[in-house]
C-alpha cells in the first residue's frame, strides 16, 4: 500500500475514534493498537528506503528521487504522529509526565530543524550552479568535430565545476553566495518562542558562525528511548518522531552542500535495535556515514548521487581537455570517448533539471509542516494551561 494510503487510512481511523465515546479500557487498548500501527508504518517506509538499489540511478541512495521519497515519508510519519498525539487523546495529556518534559524538547528540535531546512535550501542553489557549469561542458563537447574553441570552453567550465565541488566546508560556496544574518535558534531567543505564523517561506539566511553538524548534534541532546511503562504510552511516538526528524535533517545535510559539516559522520542516533523500525534507520545511517567518511578527508560538496557522478565524469573530461590542448589534436577514438562521457554527464544534469525544483518545494513543505505542528502543540499547551485550576 502506498505511503499516502497508509496515512489516509490511519488518520481516518483516529478521527473516527476521536468522535466515539469509548470506555477507558477500550480507549487504552485502541491507543496501543494505533501506536503499534504507527511503528509498523515507520518500519516499512524506512525498510523501503534501505532496500533502494544503488545501481538504479533514480532510486540510488541519496539521489534526488531518493531524497524526495525520504521527505514524502517524513511528511506521512509526521501527519500520523500528530494524529496520535492530538486527534484521539485528551489534550491535557501533553502537559502531564513524561510529556511535560518530552514535548518541550521536541519543540526545541523542531526549531533547530527549521534552521537545517534553511541551510539546505541555500545549498540547493550551489547544486543549481554545478548543474549549469556541467551543462556548458556537455554543450561544448557534443559538437562534432570538437575544435580548440569547444575544448577551451569545456575546460573553463570544468575547472570552475571541479573547484566548486571540492571546496572545504568552511569555505563552502553556498556560504559565500549570500550574507547570512540570523538563525531561528540564534543566541538570545528562547527555543520555546513561537515561530511567527506569518512566516510564509523558507528564509535564505543563517548565521555566519552557524554549523550544520553542531546543529544536528544539538538535536540529539536528551534524545533517549522511553523506558519501562513509558515505552507503551505516548512517549514512544514522540521519541520515534524525534529520531525520524534528526535522521532526515542529517541525511539532507550529508547530501547537499551546507555550511560547516565537519564531524557529521560522528553523529549517532540512540535507536535500540529491538525497535522494529530501528534496524532500517541504523542501516541507512551506517551506509551514509561510511560514504561521508570517505569524502570528508578530502573535502566534498555533498553526497548527492547526481553530484557524485558529475564529479567523476568531470575529472575524466578534464583529462581529455588537457590532452587536447597539450597535443593540439585528438584521435577519432578519443573524440568518441569524450562524446560518450559528455552524454553520460548530460544524464545527472537532466535529473537535476527535473528534480531540484520539486525537491526544493518538498523541503519548503517540510518546513511549513514543522512550523504548523509546532504552533498547534504550543496552542494546545496554552489551552491546557488556561483551563488548569489555579494553585491555592
Amino acid at each position: 500500500m502506498p505511503a499516502t494510503d497508509y496515512q489516509a487510512s490511519f488518520l481516518g481511523r483516529i478521527s473516527i475514534r476521536r468522535n466515539q465515546v469509548i470506555a477507558m479500557d477500550g480507549n487504552h487498548e485502541q491507543e496501543l493498537q494505533d501506536l503499534e500501527l504507527f511503528s509498523k508504518h515507520v518500519s516499512e517506509r524506512f525498510a523501503e528506503l534501505l532496500s533502494s538499489p544503488d545501481d538504479v540511478p533514480f532510486d540510488a541512495l541519496l539521489s534526488i528521487s531518493w531524497l524526495r521519497k525520504l521527505l514524502d515519508f517524513f511528511l506521512c510519519c509526521e501527519a500520523e504522529f500528530k494524529g496520535i498525539l492530538m486527534m484521539g487523546n485528551d489534550p491535557s495529556q501533553i502537559s502531564k509526565p513524561p510529556l511535560d518534559r518530552l514535548i518541550p524538547e521536541f519543540l526545541d528540535r523542531s526549531v533547530k530543524a527549521l534552521d537545517v531546512c534553511n541551510a539546505v535550501t541555500n545549498g540547493l542553489e550551489s547544486v543549481r550552479h554545478y548543474q549549469k557549469l556541467a551543462e556548458i561542458v556537455v554543450s561544448a563537447l557534443e559538437q562534432k568535430p570538437i575544435g580548440d574553441g569547444q575544448s577551451r570552453r569545456a575546460k573553463k567550465a570544468l575547472t570552475s565545476l571541479i573547484s566548486a565541488m571540492n571546496v572545504d566546508d568552511k569555505e563552502c560556496s553556498a556560504a559565500k553566495a549570500t550574507e547570512r544574518s540570523w538563525s531561528f535558534s540564534r543566541r538570545g531567543v528562547s527555543s520555546k518562542d513561537r515561530v511567527p505564523e506569518h512566516f510564509r517561506s523558507v528564509s535564505n539566511h543563517v548565521a555566519k558562525n552557524w554549523s550544520a553538524a553542531k546543529q544536528i548534534q544539538a538535536m540529539t541532546n536528551n534524545l533517549v528511548p522511553p523506558r519501562g511503562a513509558e515505552g507503551s504510552g505516548l512517549a514512544s511516538p514522540v521519541y520515534t518522531m524525534s529520531v525520524i526528524m534528526v535522521f532526515v535533517m542529517w541525511a539532507l545535510v550529508a547530501a547537499i552542500p551546507c555550511q560547516e559539516r565537519n564531524g557529521l559522520s560522528a553523529i549517532h542516533f540512540p535507536a535500540p535495535k529491538q525497535l522494529n523500525w530501528a534496524q532500517s534507520i541504523i542501516g541507512l545511517h551506517e551506509k551514509i556515514g561510511e560514504e561521508w567518511k570517505k569524502k570528508e578527508k578530502k573535502g566534498t560538496a555533498g553526497l548527492l548521487d547526481e553530484m557524485q557522478k558529475m564529479e567523476k565524469l568531470g575529472n575524466i573530461l578534464m583529462d581529455f581537455t588537457d590532452s587536447f590542448q597539450f597535443h593540439g589534436d585528438i584521435t577519432d577514438q578519443k573524440a568518441e570517448e569524450a562524446a560518450a562521457h559528455a552524454a553520460e554527464l548530460a544524464e545527472p544534469c537532466r535529473r537535476m533539471e527535473e528534480g531540484l525544483l520539486p525537491l526544493q518545494m518538498q523541503i519548503r513543505e517540510v518546513f511549513h509542516r514543522i512550523v504548523k505542528t509546532r504552533t498547534e502543540l504550543l496552542n494546545a499547551l496554552d489551552q491546557v494551561g488556561k483551563s488548569s485550576p489555579p494553585l491555592l
